[in-house]
């Protein structure tokens, strides 16, 4: 099988304290298969980091087979349109990789936009059922499902103690992803568990982290805020912890959620986006409605008095996500690259 060359567009600013994307993790994968790829970019300006793409676009075009773009729904989705609208005018295919909880909303919002984006494309890559059926309900056909992936052997699974709460929050703070909701869950839980741990991973990124910190003192709650973690660093500390939570309002496939199940967390999750084709309630993890602290909180106390569910939802998690495992998804992006 030849391997192509594939100019790949994305936010590469995890050099910047952000958490990596796919174009820094799947264009390494892609590389180590034998892929020959381009990268781009690192520019932390948007305007810029705009320029570079489109510029990169233009001077690739002939030396690359497909363009892969990584798609979001909200300001940087303007990346992606103009970067194909270019790749189209020089007849460089590509194929938009769809990220973001919030992209039905643009496909309302922008129909005549998202109708040139996505209809044009090679295919469109969705990581979840969610985006399949919301894209298929608007008429798209071009769409393949490759989930996103991790590599298994780098998350050791192990059952964890659910007595104490100890919960582990990882994301970056943003809004959308609605951390306060886990300082809200926390003062609750540690009234009843004068004992229970929340530590909270993840970069700053639209002023979220100074808000939690603020509310968490005002609360005199003991919150650990540890910033920004390598893999490698947090699902270290993840041993430390026994129940996994997700707050977020808008969301789709969330690696961060694939990787508690792969290490046995059991996994706490509003019930948002793509979240509960993910997660099946009760049999995999827990699902609450968004942006309810006391759902959540029953949650919590269910694990606590139910240590067996709490054991087989692990079990049954670890076992679905076994199918994410690099090395069974690569053959779905062999097919959609050749």
């Amino acid at each position: 099988m030849v391997k192509k060359k594939i100019l790949y567009l994305g936010n590469k600013l995890s050099h910047k304290g952000r958490n990596s994307t796919g174009v820094e993790t799947l264009g390494k994968q892609l590389e180590q298969v034998g892929y020959q790829v381009v990268s781009v970019s690192a520019f932390s300006n948007k305007l810029v980091r705009l320029i570079h793409m489109l510029s990169t676009v233009i001077i690739k075009s002939k030396k690359s087979d497909v363009l892969l773009l990584d798609t979001y729904s909200t300001a940087n989705f303007w990346y992606a349109y103009l970067s194909a609208k270019l790749a189209r005018n020089l007849k460089l295919p590509y194929i938009c990789i769809l990220h973001g909880g919030n992209l039905p909303n643009r496909l309302k919002n922008s129909p005549t936009k998202t109708k040139e984006l996505f209809s044009n494309a090679k295919y469109n890559v969705a990581p979840s059922g969610y985006l399949i059926s919301e894209f298929q309900e608007k008429g798209f056909k071009n769409l393949k499902f490759i989930p996103n992936t991790i590599e298994i052997e780098n998350y050791p699974f192990f059952y964890r103690k659910v007595d104490t709460p100890k919960l582990l929050w990882v994301r970056s703070f943003a809004e959308i992803y609605n951390p306060t909701l886990a300082i809200e869950v926390f003062e609750k839980i540690n009234e009843k568990f004068p004992n229970a741990k929340l530590c909270m991973v993840g970069p700053e990124k639209d002023g979220s982290l100074a808000k939690c910190k603020t509310l968490a003192k005002q609360k005199n709650l003991s919150v650990e805020f540890t910033g920004k973690l390598s893999k490698e660093e947090w699902t270290t500390l993840a041993k430390e912890y026994n129940i996994f939570i997700n707050t977020t309002n808008f969301d789709n496939t969330p690696v961060s959620v694939i990787e508690a199940m792969a290490l046995g967390l059991p996994v706490i999750s509003t019930n948002v986006g793509g979240l509960p084709y993910l997660i099946d309630d009760q049999k995999d993890g827990l699902l609450v409605p968004k942006n309810d602290s006391e759902a959540s909180i029953k949650a919590i106390n269910q694990l606590i008095e139910h240590p067996e569910l709490a054991q087989q939802l692990s079990i049954n998690a670890r076992e679905k996500v076994e199918k994410f495992d690099w090395e069974v998804v690569k053959e779905k992006w062999h097919e959609v690259l050749q």
